[in-house]
């Protein structure tokens, strides 16, 4: 059967002094074989090379904001704000889509003429080289909804791509996390979230620092008792820290 759909991605990649990793990044969306793609670039007003390197690809990138915000999550706002696509997809400095069709094979694995809500796949983590380390340790559910995160962030944050009508502004109150929050809301609101069976993403492994981390859990843990309720959250944590106990 032949596919009539043809979304439009709204691919939107955050920098502050990200030249070191930005390249790869840019070229990983320009070398795409679909092409119905706008590439927007929010930067927070770097100091480093990071603006020579995007003015080297200027041609290539629909829009371009470069001025300070209050962090990722607002520019990933204004982002939103800025897009104009069926699909967004949040595409960090230093990450890549994993092949040059990566967009064209998502297309291609949509049946029929209606868009779904929510596309989603599988995600590689690489070295700083782009060298393969492994896949990520959560892997997508055959089945996605929003009770799916009560397990964790199955599906990575770069790896989910909701149609632009259904996001809203990521919650500026969670400073690590936001993305948690946004993704469960999206899928609250989602009819049909489709798993494309892909490798969408080569995520850049990097060490998020332990106090990120630790302040990152807390948050993960109030945004979990928000939408899945106190009781039922703080039942998963006792067995989650019990299987830990039992692994050792």
């Amino acid at each position: 059967m032949h596919n009539h759909v043809h979304p439009k991605f709204s691919i939107i990649t955050v920098t502050y002094n990200a030249g070191a990793v930005l390249e790869d990044t840019i070229q990983s969306v320009i070398t795409q074989t679909y092409r119905n793609v706008e590439y927007i670039i929010v930067d927070g007003g770097s100091k480093d090379h990071t603006l020579d390197i995007i003015n080297r690809y200027r041609e290539h990138i629909h829009t371009l904001v470069s001025e300070p915000d209050k962090g990722l999550y607002d520019a990933m706002n204004k982002g939103i704000r800025l897009a104009t696509g069926d699909y967004l997809c949040f595409l960090n400095a230093g990450d890549e889509l994993h092949e040059d069709d990566t967009l064209q094979l998502m297309v291609h694995s949509i049946t029929g003429t209606e868009l779904p809500d929510v596309l989603y796949g599988e995600t590689a983590i690489v070295d700083e080289e782009g060298h393969f380390l492994r896949m990520r340790r959560l892997s997508a559910p055959e089945n996605l909804n929003w009770k799916s995160f009560k397990d964790g962030m199955l599906v990575c944050h770069q790896a989910f791509f909701p149609r632009r009508e259904l996001a809203e502004p990521y919650d500026l109150r969670y400073r690590f996390s936001a993305d948690f929050d946004w993704c469960i809301r999206i899928m609250k609101k989602s009819h049909t979230l489709h798993n494309t069976h892909l490798t969408l993403i080569d995520y850049l492994n990097e060490g998020m620092t332990t106090r990120n981390h630790r302040a990152s859990l807390h948050e993960r843990f109030r945004i979990m008792c928000r939408h899945y309720g106190y009781l039922s959250t703080l039942a998963r944590h006792a067995w989650f820290a019990l299987r830990l106990l039992l692994k050792k």
